[in-house]
């Protein structure tokens, strides 16, 4: 698929073009290159992104990662930054998106960052955090105050009770 068709994809499904979408539609390609990744299958990729923004899209069109799956996690630290990994092959990368020249407007920011090649935009760090594994399927476990259906990692035991994390009171001596 050619940069056109890719662009219009991942627009399609963001709903709208933007400069957040341009950033992680351009980390993705980057990543892509970077990786040496063919028709990434499943699970193949996982993208640790440390936002929550637009570009987010890009990479589940591009590269197939999603929450569902188990292989987009987020690590919320307000960066426009993901880290790629490759599970086939080991290889990993976190891309860090580089100061762009001040001052300019949000069109003016959109069409600097679609006129560039993703090397001009990243830069190429080693990724922070070690390959997360597999996403794991837990049992289910039903809350004995709320009566909700939650998966048994959530459960906490509360006088011999199993409570879901929103029905447990966290235990803390300061603030009661």
């Amino acid at each position: 698929m050619d940069k056109k068709e890719l662009w219009k994809k991942c627009a399609d499904f963001h709903g709208h073009e933007c400069g957040g979408l341009t950033i992680g539609y351009q980390a993705a390609r980057y990543a892509v290159k970077l990786l040496e990744l063919v028709s990434p299958k499943d699970e193949e990729v996982v993208c640790i992104s440390e936002n929550d923004a637009c570009g987010v899209d890009a990479i589940q069109v591009i590269l197939g990662c999603s929450v569902g799956k188990g292989n987009l996690l987020f690590h919320m630290t307000g960066k426009q930054a993901f880290s790629f990994y490759n599970r086939t092959t080991g290889k990993s990368v976190r891309l860090v998106l580089r100061e762009r020249p001040a001052g300019m407007t949000r069109e003016e920011s959109f069409q600097y960052l679609q006129s560039k090649e993703p090397e001009e935009l990243f830069d190429v760090k080693e990724t922070k955090i070690p390959l997360p594994e597999k996403a794991r399927i837990f049992d289910s476990v039903i809350c004995e105050k709320c009566h909700e259906r939650t998966g048994s990692n959530w459960i906490r035991l509360v006088n011999g009770k199993e409570y879901c994390i929103d029905c447990c009171r966290e235990y803390d001596r300061f603030h009661v």
